[in-house]
């Protein structure tokens, strides 16, 4: 049984599993039907627009475009499906991948980079990050061609479904911004660059 089809039933344990019972028939389209919190979720009701439509399509290079537009992201296209945005201290390359262009990656990498003899604090502080923070994975990638050590943060979405507007925007809104943070974090905090 794969870890995360169970959890333990409201007692908090013991051989009581309650399963997810989603399947692709179930899955709507459309404005959500308001929710009930949960009976094990503490919190209240979230509010939920009903009102809005919603028009989910497929998600093209040519949205992305018009989604970095909206958010005033500058950026360069090379032709070959790669947008590459820069900032003071790094640059994030945003494009979609997959055998259908289904998976919309956005691959952050700081301009300077980790020389070699400090590869061993570089895995420990990129490590630290993975294990306190949300939304992008860090890692520290292959050497350059003179020696030194590529750190960069990813975010990888499938979109195969597709996605509505204000979703891509969000998405890529949140990549950029924790791309920004976890950069500034590697200069701070981190005290790697």
């Amino acid at each position: 049984m794969p870890w995360w089809s169970w959890r333990p039933g409201p007692a908090g344990g013991g051989d009581t599993e309650t399963r997810s019972g989603i399947s692709v028939d179930s899955v709507r389209v459309g404005p959500p039907a308001p929710r009930q919190p949960a009976e094990d979720c503490p919190g209240t009701e979230r509010p939920v627009v009903t009102d809005r439509p919603v028009s989910v399509a497929p998600v093209t290079l040519a949205r992305v475009c018009d989604a970095l537009d909206l958010l005033d992201v500058r950026y360069l296209a090379d032709g070959d499906g790669n947008l590459l945005a820069m900032w003071e201290r790094h640059a994030v390359l945003v494009t979609l991948e997959g055998p259908e262009d289904e998976i919309l990656v956005m691959r952050a990498r700081p301009h300077a980079t980790v020389p070699p003899d400090w590869a061993d604090r570089a895995y420990r502080v990129v490590n630290e990050w993975n294990h306190t923070r949300r939304f992008c994975k860090a890692y520290i990638g292959d050497p350059t061609e003179r020696g030194q050590l590529p750190i960069y943060a990813e975010l990888q979405v499938p979109l195969g479904a597709g996605a509505h507007d204000a979703l891509l925007v969000e998405m890529l809104d949140c990549g950029a911004a924790v791309a920004t943070t976890f950069v500034d974090w590697l200069h701070d905090e981190g005290a790697l660059l």
